[in-house]
């Protein structure tokens, strides 16, 4: 059964402003919304992603290792998903459908898997078809290496650019002093393969000896936001810093964005990491927080159904329980506002088909967010 709460809030710019800056411009903050918030899929203990079916079912990644169907208000889990390894941050993760889902009926998924000879497990990333509630053809397409029994950073978004190249995050799994700016080593990286698997000729690395060939970018922390810019088809990546120095990043190609060399936050015991928050030859984010707002799903929003916010950002906040807002001058956040504030821990957010915006809540499901007429 569906529950509607109205919510009706005043817009107030938040205290903590990237790089310690007062916004310059206020035009974008548009007036007071009113909206409600449907609950379209309950009892999901952490919903990590989710798509809409050409046909309007959803497709529900629980981080448990459940994958779900979800039209007309019924629930089915689909069969043969993948095995997949729980532990800490780890477990089922991320879900796309090909560009051209409609005429080859791809689904692409991320999750955490023990496949190989270590102990514990690493980021894949697979595809496969739907077929009466079960997924056929399974083929995995990347596995990082080795396995580790460390429960946390193992990312992970997809998304296809507008060449067909799908983009996938991996976190450097704890090992922060070796991974993120080792490119012969996994975690710590975005990454970039073609529908299929197979490794584009133009890739940054390709011809340095020793290098993983699906590189594209490395020296990230635990990235989990990935999204296409609408305007410009440039990928843009969020991602967890320390305590404080959660970061944007626009993504390019052979990049170093500098984890843990150069970083805006401290260590969780409150002692520094480095003193160095830039460096030759490392990029800065575009945008960063602090203190921590642990983000979690990004979307860039584009639909005429909420014309105030075409153009801005909404991410979720797991420690703050909220959603963020981040309205945009091209490159640079101009102002921040708090939506649904103690909501509970916004796991996923994501601009469907149908022009609506859906977050996935830990330990409450999807709830759509529907403006008021």
């Amino acid at each position: 059964m569906k529950i509607s709460i109205v919510f009706l809030y005043l817009f107030v710019v938040m205290t903590t402003i990237s790089c310690g800056q007062e916004p310059e411009n206020k035009a974008k903050t548009a007036e007071n919304i009113a909206f409600t918030v449907e609950t379209v899929v309950d009892g999901i203990s952490i919903p990590w992603g989710m798509v809409m079916l050409p046909d309007g079912a959803f497709l529900i990644t629980d981080k448990s290792g459940e994958l779900i169907h979800f039209k007309d208000g019924k629930k089915t889990s689909v069969e043969n998903v993948p095995e997949v390894y729980v532990r800490g941050q780890g477990g089922l993760l991320d879900i796309e459908l090909h560009p051209n889902y409609e005429e080859n009926g791809w689904i692409y998924i991320s999750y955490a898997s023990s496949e190989g000879e270590e102990k514990g497990g690493h980021t894949a990333v697979m595809r496969a078809k739907l077929k009466d509630f079960k997924l056929v053809d399974n083929q995995l397409l990347y596995k990082a290496t080795p396995n580790t029994t460390a429960g946390q950073h193992f990312g992970s978004r997809l998304e296809f650019d507008n060449d067909g190249y799908l983009f996938f995050s991996i976190g450097e799994r704890g090992d922060r002093d070796v991974n993120p700016q080792d490119i012969k080593r996994d975690g710590g990286k975005i990454y970039r393969i073609k529908d299929d698997g197979s490794i584009p000729a133009d890739n940054p690395f390709v011809n340095e000896a020793g290098a993983k060939k699906a590189i594209y970018s490395y020296g990230h922390r635990n990235p989990q936001g990935l999204i296409k810019h609408p305007q410009t088809g440039e990928m843009w990546d969020h991602e967890h810093g320390p305590r404080g120095g959660d970061e944007i990043n626009i993504i390019q190609k052979g990049k170093n964005y500098g984890w843990p060399v150069i970083t805006y936050g401290i260590n969780y015991s409150g002692t520094p990491i480095t003193d160095k928050t830039e460096m030759e030859g490392m990029e800065q984010p575009i945008h960063y927080w602090v203190p921590s707002i642990a983000p979690s799903g990004m979307v860039m929003v584009t639909s005429d159904k909420y014309p105030n916010w075409k153009g801005n950002l909404l991410v979720g906040s797991l420690v703050f329980q909220y959603l963020e807002r981040l309205a945009m001058e091209g490159e640079k956040v101009v102002y921040r506002e708090k939506l649904l504030e103690d909501i509970g821990r916004v796991r996923s957010v994501y601009q469907a088909p149908d022009g609506f915006i859906y977050i996935g809540v830990e330990g409450k499901g999807i709830l759509k967010l529907v403006p008021s007429e």
